[in-house]
């Protein structure tokens, strides 16, 4: 169970499956007193549903801040245009997110952030700063797309453990996508190709998925 603050000019449920998640929901204002009122939690949850326009507000604040927390936001679909890196935010969720996916994109923040706390997110050459959205190999920046940024993070963030791509997709794009495992093979391809003579970072693990190998080996 995780302590979240949730931040918002209404008490009113934002994310509908939230509630029947076990977190400890500490509801506060869209306000930047309220992380001083409530610091000792596990991740931020913004509301930019009911005020947009603060929401941002209070995302660069935070991001300013350069916290170790976490930081989500709940948007509607509609805005999803007018989001980039500059929010500083770790994620998004959509109002009508099921409860697997509000579940699976909390764990991946939370796993993430604490990632970065102990480790600085750097194996093998390859690093993560999630505060700019970069990663680079070697002293060397990559142009990354979200997805691929996301795919990387999660992958160095758990160096070692083998993942499927059934959970790959699950837990970087989410249970209400609707793309096949292709698309993991895809991403994967791009990033090797990306990370050049770096590319075998990401190893294979035949018939099951994917692992970030530190020894750079395939099985």
């Amino acid at each position: 169970m995780s302590r979240i603050l949730v931040l918002s000019p209404t008490s009113a449920t934002i994310i509908p499956a939230l509630g029947l998640l076990p977190h400890d929901l500490v509801m506060a204002p869209l306000a930047p007193q309220s992380l001083a009122t409530h610091g000792d939690v596990d991740l931020i949850l913004i509301d930019g549903v009911t005020d947009l326009v603060a929401a941002k507000a209070m995302s660069g604040i935070l991001s300013a801040a350069q916290l170790s927390i976490p930081i989500l936001i709940v948007v509607a679909e509609t805005s999803l245009s007018v989001m980039d890196s500059s929010w500083g935010v770790s994620d998004f969720l959509l109002p009508s997110a099921s409860l697997a996916e509000v579940d699976a994109r909390i764990r991946v923040a939370i796993q993430s952030a604490r990632s970065v706390t102990s480790t600085g997110l750097s194996h093998s050459g390859v690093s993560i700063d999630e505060s700019s959205y970069q990663a680079n190999v070697g002293g060397r920046p990559l142009d990354l797309t979200f997805k691929e940024f996301e795919l990387l993070r999660y992958l160095v963030a758990n160096p070692g453990r083998v993942f499927t791509r059934e959970q790959l997709l699950s837990d970087v794009w989410g249970y209400d996508y609707f793309g096949g495992t292709r698309t993991v093979d895809v991403h994967v391809r791009r990033l090797r190709f990306k990370l050049g003579e770096r590319e075998s970072v990401i190893g294979t693990v035949r018939n099951v998925g994917y692992r970030f190998a530190p020894t750079g080996e395939d099985e």
